[in-house]
């Protein structure tokens, strides 16, 4: 199982708690997928008051462990400023570094990425960079401290899947040691299936799962996709070819004149 920050995972499928038709399927949702790691917006968790309160308290239920977000937050200050908030809302030091940078494509501004990160991490935050598939922002997230990353796979809420394959395997390829989680624009389970198999650690998914019609069965159906990805994976697969190979030697097998 994964380890991020010296903390082992049970399960490499991490969920959001946002847009769930009710309460009940949220943690259904939770069951059926063996997650054991929960995003949380500090935004929208604190909202409104007794509400938030009562949401808090579902999301302690699920008896996993709660990565705060900072979503919505669109320059490092204000980052960092949601992250010291959540720090203290819900006692955990993890938290998922979100700085957007384009309003339509909610693609991470890598500038106040890597500005937020390095304050974070210094204040001893253990920081999950939402980013993208390049490189040279992963070095300067790992110069700043950060000791795991969250490339996106697509645009979030999307469903597009993995958008660019060469840039993910080079990603891999570049840090083969640092814990990665594919987040954001994941539609379906062969997507997850995809990302393990390409030998990323998990992958964190919430639209998916919650505007389907039956969100605990997608659930379940993501979790199940990420262990046969993970397995294929670790069973190193056979390399592809251009062209055909017969799976039945030839040698020897009688023929008709």
């Amino acid at each position: 199982m994964p380890e991020f920050y010296g903390t082992r995972i049970g399960s490499r499928l991490m969920l959001g708690t946002a847009q769930y038709p009710s309460p009940a399927t949220l943690v259904e949702a939770f069951r059926r997928s063996g997650a054991r790691v929960a995003t949380v917006s500090l935004r929208r968790e604190a909202a409104g008051g007794a509400a938030g309160n009562a949401f808090r308290e579902i999301i302690r239920t699920l008896g996993v462990r709660i990565l705060p977000n900072t979503a919505g937050c669109h320059t490092a200050r204000e980052a960092v400023t949601t992250a010291r908030m959540a720090r203290e809302v819900f006692g955990t030091d993890w938290i998922k570094l979100e700085v957007i940078g384009h309003t339509d494509t909610l693609q991470p501004d890598p500038f106040g990425l890597v500005e937020a990160a390095r304050i974070l991490s210094a204040e001893g935050f253990k920081v999950f960079p939402y980013t993208t598939e390049d490189g040279v922002l992963a070095a300067r997230l790992l110069d700043a401290g950060c000791e795991a990353l969250m490339p996106w796979g697509a645009p979030i809420g999307t469903g597009r899947g993995l958008n660019n394959l060469y840039g993910l395997r080079t990603l891999r390829a570049q840090f083969p040691d640092v814990p990665m989680v594919i987040d954001a624009g994941l539609g379906l389970p062969s997507h997850a299936a995809h990302a393990m198999e390409l030998g990323f650690d998990a992958v964190l998914l919430n639209t998916a799962v919650a505007k389907a019609g039956d969100p605990p069965a997608m659930a379940e159906g993501f979790a199940r996709a990420v262990e046969a990805g993970r397995l294929a994976f670790e069973a190193d697969p056979m390399p592809a070819r251009d062209m055909a190979e017969p799976s039945t030697p030839v040698l020897g097998i009688g023929m008709l004149a």
